[in-house]
């Protein structure tokens, strides 16, 4: 099942985030959380946290510097975490500061995974997409793109 929609949550005093319940299912087995390229914080699910890292590093050298340097930034900065009974999940400090985390926070469903975005952040995203999304649309319509 993949991960959508939009949900506005808090982080609470200690650091947690309520899961909406529609989803916490599929984070049963335990999350890896991680700091996104973006300014967010990813939730990915324990069992597909592998695999993403896999499809991200697998166009490039494994001795190689860029190789080196993604994986050093993927993994470095992720935590593995469970829900607690409550459907929480506790947000370590350094990616609460990464994705400028505090009081309410957007959490946004990326198919695979969710993204946890500040308010304010996930305001100027969204506008962004909004902006550009006819011209992606057209360029990749021009394009050998598949149906799907």
């Amino acid at each position: 099942m993949a991960f959508r929609g939009q949900h506005e949550h808090s982080l609470d005093a200690k650091d947690r985030l309520t899961i909406p319940s529609k989803l916490r299912a599929q984070l049963a087995e335990g999350v890896v959380i991680s700091a996104s390229f973006d300014p967010c914080v990813e939730i990915h699910p324990a069992s597909g946290f592998a695999a993403y890292a896999a499809r991200v590093e697998s166009g490039l050298n494994p001795l190689g510097g860029k190789a080196r340097m993604i994986r050093r930034r993927i993994h470095s900065g992720a935590q593995d975490e469970q829900l607690d009974t409550a459907g929480r999940v506790k947000i370590p400090k350094h990616l609460i500061a990464h994705g400028d985390l505090s009081g309410t926070c957007m959490i946004v469903g990326a198919d695979t995974h969710l993204e946890v975005w500040s308010p304010e952040r996930w305001a100027e995203q969204a506008a962004a997409m909004d902006a550009e999304v006819v011209a992606v649309a057209e360029e990749l319509a021009a394009s050998d793109w598949p149906a799907r």
